[in-house]
């Protein structure tokens, strides 16, 4: 008999309640959403090894479920994600994980160029592959060098998302809302929970 070829592992997410102490330098007394009111996901992501990996991103409870639901598509489809830690790996620097190529989520701090929360400060927004998907300011300039060649849209290239592609689509059928869309400053590694 001839063995069987075993394919990858199929998709797994775990939700969890999250202990203060994983978010050492990402939530601090004042941030717009209680500790209690967070989850942490611990899930599967393909690597742009082309190989499985485990990652952990923080989000709202009320956000988690979408996020599931839409990773795991990503996974089923191989569509790549560099890396995938939570924010306080990185000391709570929004600069230093983008520049790491890192996917994140929750990470209580103003939105850029603002004094508001940033939707990530309530774990309602995502940032995917943000060096593939670049914060492009109005002035067509962009604030990490290795994301230069990345300002463009379309681009080619794994990880990257496109106006109107399936990644785009995947988030819009879940209600969130992508900033690859926005007028002047195009935001294009971020996903955000509309509404709530």
């Amino acid at each position: 008999m001839t063995p069987t070829p075993t394919g990858p592992p199929k998709f797994s997410a775990t939700i969890s309640k999250v202990s203060r102490d994983r978010l050492k330098y990402s939530w601090r007394p004042g941030c717009p959403v209680p500790v209690g009111d967070l989850r942490l996901i611990t899930m599967t992501y393909w690597g742009f090894d082309d190989r499985p990996h485990t990652g952990e991103l923080v989000v709202h409870k009320a956000a988690a479920q979408d996020i599931v639901s839409i990773f795991g598509r990503l996974y089923d489809w191989r569509w790549p994600i560099y890396k995938m830690e939570l924010v306080d790996v990185y000391k709570g620097s929004d600069f230093a994980s983008i520049d790491a190529d890192n996917t994140s989520a929750f990470n209580c701090r103003p939105a850029t160029g603002s004094s508001s929360w940033s939707r990530h400060a309530y774990g309602r927004a995502v940032d995917i592959n943000p060096r593939e998907n670049p914060y492009v300011s109005g002035d067509g300039s962009v604030a990490h060098k290795n994301a230069r060649k990345f300002a463009e849209r379309p681009v080619k290239g794994p990880g990257v998302i496109n106006p109107g592609d399936r990644v785009v689509r995947a988030f819009e059928r879940a209600g969130w809302e992508w900033g690859g869309y926005w007028s002047g400053i195009k935001d294009y590694q971020h996903f955000s929970q509309t509404g709530g």
